[in-house]
Formats: structure tokens, sequence, C-alpha cells
């Protein structure tokens, strides 16, 4: 990597020595992807305000850099970290993690996110209004920003929500003849003309309620719950590459370096029930998505899936993320993800210590509490292969029991059942299902010796796909460790993880695999976005080009070129 001197130079004039940092080791946390990936930077920058984060994308812009916008790095796909070192350029990561203001406007019916605040945050100021954000107990924990969710079309699990999207935001681009620009898509007026006047009023909260605009921009997927009751349709629910919802921030993937978005939130229920269902049976389950979807008034906050073997693999490999979850609340995850991964990164280089150590500690720790998980979920496990987690709120709560009583009336018992959870059943339900979703990660390191990689895939199933479980062939099978399978089922986006033994080849198993999919009519990733791990679909890739023709920011995402200007993406 080139040393360019006057760039650095530059960068700390902007934002003071201390928020820039060259030294490959200082900066190698910055420049990997949370599970996967990473590649070369000359340097990465801590903007503490939204005019220097514009000080410095000038900077990036005027010496020809790459751009990486990076807020709290918790993709899964690689997607905010350099990938490589076989750019064309110099590259800047910028983290944006110090501009983490909030605000909550129209009684806290929406709110405005500044590029670092996360939705954990921003889950305590509105949990005070009774209101709350888009996504809830997932990436939140992991201490993922708000801006993030909407650049990568997170989904999450609520069913009625849909991507996180939004038509309202404040951006910088590149245009076709080189140029920076701010682009002012807000919807609040009076903030000013000049783009550090802009940015200066907007970080200031310098704006009346009177000069917040409302017009038929959306803030929110408002169509989604109509489109994922339609169980006959040939089309996934909510996929990364869907032209519906591509839009300027909403599914940007850091193509642009977006200052803020404004976004809806919701109202949280007064009354919730859990539901527990357990079957042999993938067509029941199948009826059971179908008939809730088809005939309730009111459909379910969340229905969450776990096949048996996430659960086992989770009871023993999640187990730690459960307790901590669950005896100390959530508050203090991001600060301790964040922590953990800059020790892991130093630990690691210590030749005489074991890889991951702190992960191992922890496994070590966990094994020594009792049994975490209730009686009835353990008893439901030795039962049945499939699970199913089902919310119900307020008016949808008689209807899901009624509607249940209804479908499991003339099932064995054998076959399937389900049960209202009681006391803490629903909480450790469903932090169980949450800690299936780190727990390949945590079998991969405590056997090493064993496991060559996971394959990490997210998958959105055709919406009138009955024939959701996947059926893998023996040539695939006789490779892999284990298959973890879990996701929203309502939904239809399922999330497989597949531990690969050590002396299979990975790189041919995901190519079978995506070919499978790809007969089925599956599209994929369903909420992760592409990043530098899954090819972008045309209508994706033209996205991206029309945001960044220069190629400036984030290059090579969605397996597009990495080289400048209008080589970089097809027409």
């Amino acid at each position: 990597m080139r040393k360019n001197k006057p760039l650095v130079d530059d960068l700390c004039k902007i934002v003071g020595k201390k928020q820039v940092r060259t030294n490959t080791i200082l900066t190698e946390y910055y420049r990997r992807g949370f599970r996967s990936g990473g590649g070369t930077a000359l340097a990465v920058v801590w903007p503490d305000s939204l005019v220097a984060l514009w000080r410095v994308l000038q900077a990036c812009v005027k010496h020809n850099t790459i751009i990486v916008m990076q807020a709290a790095k918790t993709g899964l796909t690689e997607g905010s970290a350099p990938s490589g070192d076989d750019y064309d350029r110099d590259v800047i990561v910028i983290n944006t993690l110090k501009m983490k203001d909030l605000f909550l406007i129209r009684d806290g019916q929406q709110i405005v996110s500044l590029p670092g605040a996360t939705l954990h945050r921003l889950e305590q100021e509105l949990d005070k209004l009774g209101r709350a954000p888009h996504s809830v107990i997932g990436s939140s924990c992991i201490g993922a920003s708000i801006v993030g969710g909407v650049a990568n079309n997170s989904g999450g699990a609520l069913v009625k929500r849909g991507p996180a999207y939004t038509e309202l935001s404040l951006f910088a681009r590149v245009t076709e003849t080189g140029e920076l620009e701010l682009v002012n898509h807000l919807g609040i007026n009076n903030l000013g003309t000049q783009p550090e006047e802009i940015l200066s009023n907007l970080e200031a909260g310098r704006f009346k309620e009177s000069d917040i605009l409302d017009d038929e921009r959306l803030a929110s997927d408002q169509e989604y719950e109509q489109r994922v009751r339609e169980v006959d349709a040939e089309e996934p629910a909510r996929y990364n590459a869907d032209a519906r919802r591509l839009y300027e921030a909403s599914g940007c993937a850091g193509k642009i370096a977006v200052f803020a978005v404004r976004l809806d939130t919701f109202r949280v229920p007064e009354k919730e029930s859990v539901y527990y269902v357990g079957c042999n049976d993938t067509a029941l389950l199948a009826t059971v998505r179908r008939e809730m979807l088809t005939r309730l008034e009111h459909l379910p906050e969340t229905a969450e899936y776990m096949h048996r073997e996430a659960f086992d693999v989770a009871e023993k490999y999640g187990k730690d993320v459960f307790l901590l979850i669950y005896h100390l609340g959530t508050e203090f995850l991001p600060k301790m993800f964040s922590i953990k991964g800059v020790v892991d990164a130093y630990l690691n280089k210590v030749p005489f210590l074991p890889s991951y150590l702190s992960d191992k500690i922890l496994q070590w720790i966990s094994q020594l509490w009792p049994c975490h998980l209730p009686k009835r979920m353990l008893a439901y496990r030795d039962k049945y292969e499939h699970h199913l987690i089902i919310k119900a709120a307020d008016a949808c709560i008689p209807e899901t029991q009624a509607l249940l009583s209804e479908l499991f009336a003339d099932v064995p018992e054998k076959d399937g059942g389900f049960f209202e959870c009681v006391g803490t059943e629903a909480k450790k339900a469903y932090l169980h299902r949450f800690a299936a979703a780190g727990s390949a990660v945590r079998y991969q390191v405590m056997h090493q010796k064993a496991v060559d990689e996971i394959l990490v895939l997210d998958i959105a199933l055709r919406r009138n796909d009955s024939d959701w479980f996947e059926q893998l062939p023996e040539e695939i099978t006789k490779d892999l460790v284990a298959r973890l399978y879990y996701g929203h089922f309502f939904c239809h986006v399922l999330h497989q993880d597949y531990i690969v033994k050590k002396s299979a080849n990975s790189k041919a198993i995901k190519e079978k695999m995506l070919a499978l999919l790809q007969e089925r009519g599956a599209k994929y990733p369903a909420e992760h976005n592409v990043g530098h791990l899954y090819q972008a679909e045309p209508q994706l890739a033209a996205f991206y080009r029309k945001l960044d023709p220069t190629n400036t920011f984030n290059p090579g995402i969605g397996k597009t070129s990495k080289r400048r200007c209008c080589e970089s993406l097809p027409h």
C-alpha cells in the first residue's frame, strides 16, 4: 500500500492526529470483517462531527482515494471493511461512531439519526415513549448502527415491518465529473443552503417541528404487511436486490456517505403472549404459516424458526451469550463486543497464546453453569425436529390461540403440538433463538482442528414455496459437520449455517449450494447485503453505478470491479 503522506497530513489537520491511525496493528480490527474478510488501508479516520466528516470526504476525493464507510462493523458479509489488497488507489476507512446523536420528532413517531447512532440507544430512547424502532433484539445487541441497517437492507425478525427503509436522507456522493456533492432529501426545511451550514444546523438540532415536511415519501416499508400475506406469490417477500426497496441511502451498501436518515417508529404492544410450536412434519409447519398469514385479522409480531440441530448447538455454544443477556441485560453488550474484538486482534498475534482465547474462556465458564433452558422446551427438543416461536400481541392473542388450537386439534402428540409460554419461558425461548445466530462461530473456534470454515447463507424463499425445508444431496452432506437452520419463518427468510469439515473444499460446496437455491427460485442474501461474498444481481449493480459512477465508495462490493470510473459496474 502506498504511503500518501499529504493526505494523511490533511486528515490529521481536519480531525486531529489522535483520530487518524495508520499503524497496521492499531487499524487491524477496523480493516477486518465481523466474521471474516479484511484488507489493507492507508488509514482509519474518526471524524467527530458532520462537518468534519464532510471535510474528510473532501480531502479523500481531492487525493483520489477509495472511501470505505464504516460504523459498528457488525455486517456479516464483509461489506463494511476493505477486501484484499488489490485496489487501484489508496483506501481510507471512515468510522462514523463518534457522530451518535439522534432526534425524536413528531412526538417520537419518527426519528432523525446521525451515522453513528445505534439501534440499542434508539431502543432506550423510544422505550420512554412506548415506541420501538424497526429492529429489536438481534443486531442491536452487538452495537449495530441505525444507518447501517438502512444501508444494508436489514430485515430483522418482525413480521409486519419488512426491510429497514427510508426515502428521507441526507448524503454525500461523487458525481460523474468527480465532484463531491451534498444531497439533502431529509425533508427538513431551513437548515441552510451550503453543505457545512446544513450539516452544522442539523447536528445542533437547529430546526423546529414546523420545519419538518410531511409528503408522500416513505420512512418505512408500509406495504410489507400486505406483501407478506400474499402467500401464493412467486417472488420472496424481501431480499437484498429487490428494486422496490433500493432508494438512495436504502440499500446503498456504502456507495454513498450517509449523514442522516429519517425513519418511522412503532407503537409498543400493551400485552404479548408467546406460543412455542413443535412438530416433525415440514408440511404441517407450512400449513401453520399459510393459515396464520391468510386468516388472522391481526398478524403476530414475530414467528421465529429453529431446527433441532441449531437448538442443540446453541444450547452448548451460545450459552454464555444467553446467560449474559438474561442476567445482565443488553445494555453493556455493544461495548463488550467492541472491546472483545480489539482484545482478540492483539491476543491472536501473541505466539504462545491459543487463538480466540477470550471465546475459549467464555465457553469454559459457561459450561460450569447449570442447565439454562426451560423443561418444556427441552422436552419439545426431544420430541420434535422443528421449532417455531410465535409472539402475538393485543388483539392478535385470542386469534392466535384459537387458530393454533384448531390446527393442532387432530394432530397426534408424537407429530406436533404447542404450548403458551409462562413465567420466564418466553424470554428464554427468544434468547435461545438469538444465541443460535452466533453459535456456529463459537463451534468453529472450539473445533479448529476438525472444522475448515463456516458457510453462512441467508435465504429468501418464494412466498409460495411449501417445500421450504432444504434437502441436500449426499455429495454435499458428506463434507459437513453440522447444518444449522433458523430464521424468520413467516417472512420465509432462513439463515443457514454450514460447518464444513477440515478436508473439504468450502468454495466448491458453496457454489453447489447456491446453484440449488437458484433452481428453487430463492434469492440470496435476504437481509445481510451482498458485501464481498455475493454477486450483485444486475438491478443492484445498476443501482450502485447510479449512486457512485466513479466507483469511489466501497468498490468491489457485490463482486464488482475495484477499479475507478466506468469500469466498475456493467451497463
